[in-house]
């Protein structure tokens, strides 16, 4: 059997669907076939929710038929065929039908489980306008609670009302509430409430017609619930088949969490549709413990929670146990704090690096400094904070040989990097000068009775630290001598991992302008940056040379034997993973499996998903899941327990994404003196293999 944590249910996810039968004008029986055809499919894809159109089994677009006997009874007969069906099926159905109750017509949602009918939910809203006629057919369910209803041969009586969530027993992420169409156009759709009151996905069933425009539309209202509702929201719209004597339909159906959508159907299919894909409770509960405004919203409005019917049922499926669902449905981007939409990713690069230019130019008009003093290794971070230091002069109207560009070798520094710096800083033409920082070294190492200063090869972390601190030395007093304050240039990555020196060290600064901005992030603006022409060819050619560059600290000789130099991410693991791993500790706290288990997804196969167009061939590898858990133990060590009090004094600089910063005046506030236990016995106790 395999290992529960490749459990859907044990990493707290949903499969939900969109379904989108053929549609008939008022053939029932066809209706009713259609949707069972639907269910068995989503419950061979291991579906726990499928959602479908509004009216689906009366038909829709019927007018006065509607309020025809015949109808009525046809209806009940195909609820109760539904709900037969689904005796040997997992998938909880909301199936929509026009339903009467004390000499009232009602527009529903209608709750089926393994052969049962669990609730039935009221459309409140009913549009009275342009093409619509809905107040001619159908009775508003407005402020209905707490009844029930007789449906005949489909059972009863049953819960009825619009203060129903549909609530899994063995499962207490699964928290379902159903809307109907008009409900999500209205100023507070029901949804509101219902996500207030514990809801994790809100599900619309809506026969809306398509007009020019009118997809985005719903779309954008979509997206707005589950963003303002902290949850997933599915929709399935009225396809091909329904009356088209006035309308046209399109059968749009899509899933949104958070405001991000995870599946969209084809529109115009004249064939079934099924739009599947896996929401992430843990991340909806984890980011509703965090949003404070969402707790403050369910007290203005009274504790929902305290009005509405929590009706249970058990889906069936120990969450202990593996499932063989296979992959996931759902795109997990590989790199989470870059933009990944090939429509946004412009858009997107030029906010995150005017946050970083107008953060720098802020704080040099408030320290009224005459120069701005920056250490430049030709590597990554030092470049990418120079450019943007470039940037920020620019727009101040000052010149850039007001920049203080310093290049300061040391025992490891080698010829490749050295030359970038000084290209990289003619070519933007700031002051630039070199230090030597290896006599100093020397003379400190000596003072200290270190072995190298006897010739031995003993490179250990003094050795390190004795030149990454005489640089921000240097730095410091070269600012304080020419009137100027020093740019810090490590990034969020670093400090993530404490890869940086403490104190006197590549840690401090007047303004670390990169605090914000992870390694793999920094790739994508210094290549957004050549792309856009945001400086001249020559800088733009140096740019370029300096991605192509092996990560490394250059701290450590080259290897006597191959010449390698020291590499950061042989030691520390790849960026791109600690990277992925910061973002889901820092936005979204999420248990280090269920990390693990998205890292899998996201790099198990470097052939399969979208890569972000700007990641070159040679980047494009994968990780199995041994390499992941092994990252992803030091991972935790280095973060929870070895390097918090460099974070807890790092200086000002700017947050530049959403997915979460590591200042203790913003996203990340933690004690110096933790411990990574809880995160690495939690690795230990819920993942397969061996520790690393």
């Amino acid at each position: 059997m395999a290992h529960p944590f490749f459990s859907l249910h044990r990493q707290r996810m949903i499969r939900v669907a969109a379904a989108t039968p053929p549609a008939s004008v008022g053939d029932v029986p066809a209706n009713a076939e259609r949707t069972i055809a639907l269910a068995r499919d989503a419950d061979a894809r291991g579906c726990d929710l499928v959602v479908f159109p509004e009216l689906n089994l009366t038909s829709y677009a019927i007018d006065d038929l509607h309020l025809q006997s015949a109808q009525q009874a046809a209806t009940l007969a195909g609820i109760a065929a539904v709900a037969a069906a689904s005796a040997g099926l997992k998938p909880l159905l909301l199936v929509g039908a026009a339903i009467l109750r004390a000499g009232r017509l009602y527009n529903c949602a209608v709750a089926v489980h393994r052969g049962r009918v669990l609730g039935v939910v009221p459309k409140t809203y009913l549009p009275n306008y342009r093409e619509y006629y809905e107040k001619r057919w159908f009775a508003s369910g407005g402020g209905l609670t707490g009844l029930a209803i007789d449906l005949g041969p489909a059972g009863g009586p049953v819960p009825f009302g619009v203060d129903l969530i549909f609530a899994a027993d063995d499962l207490p992420f699964f928290t379902v509430h159903a809307e109907i169409c008009e409900d999500y156009w209205a100023p507070t759709p029901p949804s509101t409430a219902g996500a207030l009151a514990g809801a994790l996905v809100c599900c619309n069933l809506s026969a809306s017609n398509i007009v020019i425009g009118k997809a985005r539309e719903r779309a954008m209202l979509a997206a707005a619930q589950s963003a303002r509702g902290v949850c997933a929201y599915v929709y399935s719209a009225a396809g091909i088949g329904e009356s088209t004597t006035d309308l046209a339909w399109d059968g749009q159906g899509f899933v949104y969490e958070l405001g991000e959508l995870l599946v969209q159907s084809e529109r115009f299919a004249r064939g079934p549709q099924l739009a599947v894909a896996d929401v992430d409770a843990e991340r909806l509960l984890q980011e509703r413990s965090r949003f404070g405004t969402f707790n403050d919203a369910a007290r203005e409005a009274g504790h929902p929670e305290t009005a509405f019917r929590r009706i249970g049922f058990t889906h069936g499926e120990d969450m202990t146990d593996a499932d063989d669902r296979g992959g996931l449905e759902r795109a997990i981007r590989r790199f989470p704090f870059v933009p990944n939409d090939p429509d946004k990713r412009d858009a997107e690069c030029y906010e995150a690096f005017n946050i970083q230019v107008e953060g720098l130019a802020k704080r040099l008009e408030a320290a009224h400094a005459r120069t701005l003093v920056i250490g430049v290794s030709g590597g990554l971070d030092s470049t990418h904070a120079l450019i943007v230091a470039a940037k920020a002069m620019d727009r101040l109207g000052r010149p850039r040989d007001a920049i203080l560009g310093f290049t300061m070798p040391g025992f490891a520094t080698g010829e490749g990097t050295k030359a970038h710096a000084w290209a990289l800083m003619r070519a933007l033409g700031i002051a630039a000068e070199e230090i030597d920082i290896r006599p100093a070294a020397r003379v400190m190492l000596a003072d200290m009775g270190h072995p190298f200063a006897d010739g031995q090869p003993v490179y250990d972390v003094t050795f390190e630290n004795v030149q990454a601190g005489l640089r921000t030395d240097y730095l410091f007093r070269l600012a304080n001598q020419r009137g100027g304050i020093v740019l810090g240039t490590g990034d969020l990555s670093e400090l993530a991992l404490g890869w940086c020196t403490y104190g006197v060290g590549d840690q401090m600064s007047h303004y670390a302008v990169n605090a914000g901005v992870p390694k793999t992030l920094i790739q994508f603006l210094i290549r957004w940056c050549i792309r856009t022409g945001q400086y001249d060819d020559a800088t733009h050619q140096v740019l370029a040379g300096i991605l192509a560059q092996e990560i490394s600290p250059e701290l450590v000789p080259a290897d006597a034997d191959t010449g390698a130099l020291q590499s950061t991410e042989a030691m520390i693991g790849p960026y791109a993973l600690n990277d992925f791993f910061a973002h889901y500790v820092l936005r979204h706290g999420l248990a280090p499996s269920k990390i693990a288990f998205l890292a899998w997804h996201a790099w198990r196969d470097a052939a399969a998903g979208r890569w972000p167009a700007d990641v070159p061939e040679e980047a494009r590898v994968a990780y199995d899941l041994p390499t992941i858990r092994l990252w992803l133990e030091r991972f935790c060590t280095r973060f929870f327990q070895t390097s918090q009090f460099k974070r807890s004094a790092i200086p000002n600089g700017p947050k530049v994404s959403s997915g979460g910063a590591v200042s203790p005046r913003g996203d990340w506030r933690a004690p110096s003196d933790g411990t990574a236990r809880v995160w690495l016995e939690e690795i230990a106790r819920t993942m397969p293999g061996e520790a690393g």
